[in-house]
């Protein structure tokens, strides 16, 4: 059933379903008649019932069974994938709530599972998904697979700008370099990753924290919240008195599943994380330490430089002086910061107030307001560095957990008071 797509399944029926309740079969009918889909491909009975039919007949475009009353779903899904027809989208839905089954269900070719009772927008919303899914295979049928990129993003102080420099990468990554990125904000109490991108940041990474034991692709679909159709954001605003309790395994878990679904991984990191969870930076592939030209920053940048050079000597640091003073007296010169430090930088970006004023007032990254100016062109430049020579000229590996949400995340958002 997951084959690749067949050329001729433009030419058969769009839809046909094969349900064991009332309460479903009206809930499919409404759902058919508003995509204007024949409400007579809407059948009683179950997946065995779709077996006998579809022996006999031609496989629809998507197909929707029920396998509520089957005494063994996973050997009725193994008899209906010797009459399905390879390209076709199925569905299925039924009462058994285990993410193990699930996961079954996903490896046997099934792409979505609905648990019963079910609502129309769910529906709807799993058959958007699942299109989007197998028009993604047919676009990229036949790409070269692309190199997972890890990003941390780290500030030598609080204030230097590292979370809007994060939002820019994982922004630009996205949707100038087409990659499927997710970012990640480990600043579980007071991060702003989604904030700056005009989103609830929603209970995802503090349920992954407290219960790493749920962590898998089906949680990660439910807790990523899409800023954009190829950008997914893992964020939360804890109570500030509710201290989050963790041994630290939830984030490995996290970074692995991310690492299964995306192309790049953006991590706005807190520097207090290197302190409590240092083995974090194992699977990074590149460091963007980003700091100021002040005295009580350059003594942290050799610090941070020190312990990464010990602590991640696998990853390649990109050096970014942020917020550079346009005018006035700087308290340390470029050049001075250099030599203290003994490296250059690799970006030193200006300060664009009426840039960072409109990023905010808008809910969107500073790299899309700063777009056409020298602060845009700088932060473009970061993200070429960020995936280097050979993956800025490399093709996107969008993968199926990534492509989620394509359809939906251009749905127009509100504006938070």
């Amino acid at each position: 059933m997951n084959a690749p797509f067949h050329p001729n399944v433009a030419l058969r029926d769009p839809f046909s379903a094969f349900l064991s309740d009332e309460e479903s079969d009206n809930v499919v009918r409404n759902v058919a008649g508003s995509l204007g889909w024949p409400l007579e491909r809407v059948h009683d009975g179950g997946i065995r019932y779709a077996v006998q039919t579809l022996a006999v007949s031609p496989s629809p475009g998507l197909l929707l069974i029920d396998l509520s009353e089957s005494p063994d779903p996973l050997e009725d899904i193994n008899g209906l994938a010797e009459v399905c027809e390879p390209g076709t989208i199925v569905l299925a839905c039924g009462k058994i709530n285990d993410v193990r089954f699930y996961r079954h269900l996903i490896a046997s070719g099934i792409q979505d599972y609905l648990l019963k009772p079910f609502t129309e927008d769910q529906l709807h919303e799993a058959i958007l998904q699942a299109q989007a899914m197998q028009n993604g295979q047919r676009e990229n049928e036949g790409l070269p697979e692309v190199p997972h990129v890890v990003t941390a993003v780290v500030g030598v102080r609080g204030g230097v700008g590292a979370s809007t420099l994060a939002v820019s990468t994982a922004w630009l990554l996205a949707e100038t370099r087409n990659r499927q990125t997710a970012l990640l904000d480990l600043d579980v109490h007071f991060g702003t990753d989604a904030l700056a991108l005009d989103l609830e940041p929603g209970r995802g990474l503090t349920d992954a924290i407290e219960n790493p034991s749920r962590i898998d692709g089906l949680f990660l679909e439910r807790a990523l919240v899409r800023a954009t159709s190829r950008l997914g954001v893992l964020s939360a605003e804890a109570p500030i008195h509710q201290p989050l309790m963790g041994d630290g395994s939830s984030f490995f878990q996290l970074q692995d599943e991310l690492r299964n679904a995306f192309a790049c991984t953006v991590i706005d990191l807190p520097r207090h994380m290197l302190i409590a969870h240092p083995a974090l930076m194992q699977s990074v592939g590149v460091v963007v330490v980003v700091t100021e030209l002040t005295l009580a920053a350059t003594r942290d940048t050799i610090r941070l430089l020190s312990w990464f050079k010990s602590n991640a000597p696998q990853a390649r640091v990109i050096l970014v002086a942020n917020r550079v003073p346009t005018g006035g007296i700087e308290e340390i010169s470029r050049k001075d910061f250099e030599a203290s430090i003994e490296r250059p930088l690799d970006l030193a970006i200006a300060y664009d107030a009426k840039a960072v004023a409109d990023a905010a007032k808008l809910g969107k990254p500073l790299a899309e307001t700063a777009r056409a100016g020298k602060t845009g062109q700088l932060l473009a430049s970061l993200a070429t560095l960020v995936i280097g020579e050979e993956g800025a000229q490399g093709k996107t590996n969008r993968s199926l957990l990534g492509r989620i949400g394509e359809l939906k995340a251009h749905l127009p958002r509100k504006r938070r008071a």
